[in-house]
């Protein structure tokens, strides 16, 4: 089976500058939800890769997370779709862990209990750390522009030879094209 890896806000959900604090808060990008479960059905497994500093800063709990989530993965099972797993960083930028992207620890974790091959996975994101650590690991980088995709895009013109795609919807329509028997 093949993998996807996601990152969650400007890329399934809307983003915030002041954070996403509460699933009242956590509004699927148009399209998104829809797109992942498209995936499911091409047989592939769905994960999430995602930086949740709010927790260390004191802006939301991980009940609160865990709410985000749930209201996700209810949302998503609404339109016929799921997600293996959702793997997050709850630590800030000064904490220098491991688990924080643009590091690798949470895609180690991955490659771990899912035995995939990452230089064979997509990974797709709309900030400069995820490409990063997409990178660092040898997974295929594709870059949205919604959240801070097109920021990200303008302030790293050279991020203009990769893969983007002006939104999740597109970039799933681009990987079933590309992987379809010839």
């Amino acid at each position: 089976m093949s993998f996807i890896i996601l990152d969650r806000d400007g890329v399934i959900n809307q983003d915030s500058d002041d954070y996403i604090k509460s699933a009242d808060e956590w509004i699927p990008i148009p399209g998104s939800l829809e797109a992942i479960a498209t995936l499911n059905r091409a047989g592939y497994q769905v994960l999430i890769v995602t930086n949740q500093s709010g927790i260390a800063r004191g802006l939301f709990d991980l009940e609160t997370l865990n709410q985000m989530h749930e209201k996700f993965v209810n949302e998503l099972a609404a339109v016929g779709g799921y997600v293996e797993e959702i793997f997050f960083c709850p630590h800030q930028p000064s904490d220098y862990c491991e688990c924080r992207k643009p590091k690798p620890g949470m895609l180690h974790q991955i490659q771990k209990k899912y035995d995939i091959d990452l230089k064979k996975t997509f990974f797709i994101g709309d900030n400069l750390c995820d490409r990063q650590l997409a990178q660092a690991v040898g997974c295929q980088p594709i870059l949205v522009l919604t959240g801070k995709g097109q920021r990200t895009l303008q302030n790293h013109p050279e991020l203009a030879i990769d893969l983007h795609f002006p939104d999740l919807s597109a970039a799933v329509t681009f990987i079933l094209e590309r992987e379809k028997p010839c």
